[in-house]
């Protein structure tokens, strides 16, 4: 097959989503398919090779931006949307730039939600433009999120090809919008969802989210669990008896590989580490945070080394920020046991199949996709959300049952190996992309002959 993916870049910052969608394009070509990775917005920073890194950046953050701010730019001649669309400026852009806040960005989202109507029009002109040229008819174009779901009723028209949305935590951001422009996108995002062929959604929990927000029929909406590149990471045995555990001299440690930020829960697994100290129970525990850090993050963290340092506990805390791909397994290897406690509707959770694929057992709160996932694996154990202490006690109960943590730690990573891969994502995508073009095709010849008097 023939397939466009269309994935917004973070500029600076590691992205879930582009991870995800990186590995799918990844695999996909892997697996003989012709497979197209197009970057909006910014370029997207990774830890695996950037299988968007020969592609044009359409719908420039700049251009994007001044568009919607100034009517007399949406008129801009082509050399100077081009000179604000090339990476080198882009990146230089998004480097000096803080994360951008939902809050700001309410009037730019329903725009873009707006598509063919929004400010942002030109920009979607150039990107239809680019694809009937730039190579064959695709058979599939991929959205990376629904709020990219305006693009979508000019490329089935202008492309005739069947469009297909992922799903991937955009609740969040929508809820946090201004007021005034919160319901107003969420109607937009439900009108122009009856443009999308079909649904792609990382988890059940999601799926059924989604389905009830957007008023989607669960038929439309099809589960896809995410997958991650597996190089690098150690093929488990399948007896518990060679699977590897850490030395019992070695000092214990608790992980964290997301980014670093309060909604991940970062201050809640801090409480509970020093719970953990406290106590006494588990010697020398330490604790290792790793993950996105930009500057809007930097006071949060700042916080917490204050508070671990008010306790004497800094010194046996270790922060590693923006770490690339060698550097992250290295990581994950040293853990002993692993916790992300989000305490908002997370979609899936990438990171946890990451630990898992290490070997890593996780503790997780009883919400959103988490028990999904840790009853698919069997590579972890649950707990009370919202609450340092009782996440303390199913880390101390880990800690302290080193059999059970190692038959936890090898089955997560026998899951992930069998059906939390990339290619497994990829095989899966493949088979939905399958269907949903029959029955395109199907559709229009349909259509064909209706309209075909010598049909009839």
């Amino acid at each position: 097959m023939n397939i466009v993916q269309l994935t917004p870049g973070a500029g600076p910052m590691f992205c879930g989503n582009c991870f995800r969608d990186n590995a799918l394009v990844s695999a996909l070509r892997k697996l003989g398919h012709e497979a197209l990775m197009v970057p909006l917005y910014l370029p997207l920073t990774l830890d695996e090779k950037d299988q968007s890194a020969d592609t044009p950046i359409f719908f420039s953050g700049i251009n994007v931006y001044l568009q919607q701010k100034s009517p007399l730019f949406r008129q801009a001649p082509a050399w100077l949307r081009n000179l604000f669309a090339s990476r080198p400026v882009l990146q230089w852009a998004a480097g000096k730039a803080a994360r951008t806040r939902a809050q700001d960005l309410g009037d730019l989202t329903l725009s873009m939600l707006r598509g063919e109507q929004g400010n942002q029009a030109r920009d979607l002109d150039e990107l239809i433009k680019w694809l009937s040229l730039a190579q064959q008819q695709p058979d599939i174009i991929c959205l990376s999120n629904a709020l990219l779901v305006g693009f979508a009723r000019r490329l089935k028209t202008e492309l005739q090809v069947p469009v297909i949305c992922t799903l991937q935590g955009e609740d969040t951001f929508l809820d946090s919008l201004p007021p005034n422009h919160r319901a107003e996108c969420w109607q937009t995002l439900s009108e122009r969802a009856a443009d999308i062929s079909a649904f792609i959604a990382p988890s059940h929990y999601f799926a059924k989210l989604m389905s009830d927000r957007l008023s989607l029929p669960a038929s439309r909406v099809h589960v896809v669990h995410n997958g991650i590149d597996l190089s690098g990471f150690q093929i488990p045995s399948r007896t518990l008896e060679h699977h590897s555990t850490k030395p019992e001299t070695q000092h214990p440690v608790l992980g964290y590989f997301a980014r670093m930020c309060r909604e991940k829960g970062l201050d809640q697994l801090v409480e509970a580490f020093i719970s953990l100290r406290q106590r006494g129970r588990i010697k020398h525990l330490k604790l290792h945070v790793g993950g996105s850090c930009g500057p809007a993050d930097e006071p949060f963290v700042g916080s917490l080394r204050d508070r671990l340092n008010k306790q004497n506990l800094l010194a046996d805390v270790e922060f590693h920020p923006n770490l690339d791909r060698a550097a992250k397994l290295a990581f994950l290897r040293r853990l002993s046991v692993f916790s992300v406690p989000a305490l908002y509707g997370e979609a899936f959770g990438l990171y946890l199949i990451e630990a898992m694929a290490a070997g890593v057992p996780v503790v997780q709160p009883q919400t959103a996709a988490f028990p999904e996932l840790v009853h698919a694996t069997d590579g972890g154990i649950l707990c009370a959300p919202g609450d340092p202490e009782a996440l303390a006690d199913a880390i101390e109960n880990l800690l302290s049952n080193p059999e059970r943590r190692a038959a936890l730690g090898r089955a997560g990573a026998l899951a992930v190996f069998e059906n939390f891969s990339a290619e497994s994502m990829a095989r899966r995508c493949l088979h939905l992309f399958a269907e949903v073009s029959a029955a395109t095709s199907a559709s229009q010849s349909i259509q064909l002959s209706n309209l075909n008097p010598q049909s009839r």
